[in-house]
């Protein structure tokens, strides 16, 4: 199984977290801008929070600080995580949730949180093709 190598040190892990971060959150702003409901930071951060919990519990859950830029198991757990728990909070929290919402939620986060790990992939294995060549 042709497998991502363990990026080495803090700083893969602190970038990579910053990134599902930063999905997470760009997630929340489109949607908040797309219905009108402004960009003032406290609001995305507002909407963005259930989400970005549940991407710290996919964190934690699949110690994706091993292998952060993998997007199995840890993409794929910091997505799930991140769409389940946050739906869930949201409703919780007497935010809606229609099933288009679910719908664009768990695809839009899918595309953010492993799309990102994917490019991330093909320039790795780039990088080894030339390393080698």
């Amino acid at each position: 199984m042709n497998r991502l190598p363990t990026p080495s040190g803090t700083p893969s892990i602190v970038l990579a977290l910053a990134v599902d971060a930063a999905a997470v959150v760009l997630f929340a702003a489109i949607g908040r801008d797309t219905h009108e409901h402004g960009l003032d930071p406290v609001g995305v951060l507002l909407t963005a929070a259930p989400f970005l919990v549940g991407a710290l519990t996919g964190w934690a859950l699949s110690r994706a600080w091993r292998r952060p830029l993998a997007v199995w198991p840890s993409g794929v757990a910091v997505w799930l995580c991140a769409v389940v728990l946050g739906l869930a909070l949201r409703g919780l929290t007497g935010g809606g949730l229609a099933v288009a919402f679910q719908v664009v939620t768990t695809v839009t986060l899918a595309v953010f949180l492993l799309g990102w790990r994917l490019v991330a992939a093909a320039v790795t294995r780039i990088r080894n093709r030339r390393a080698v060549a």
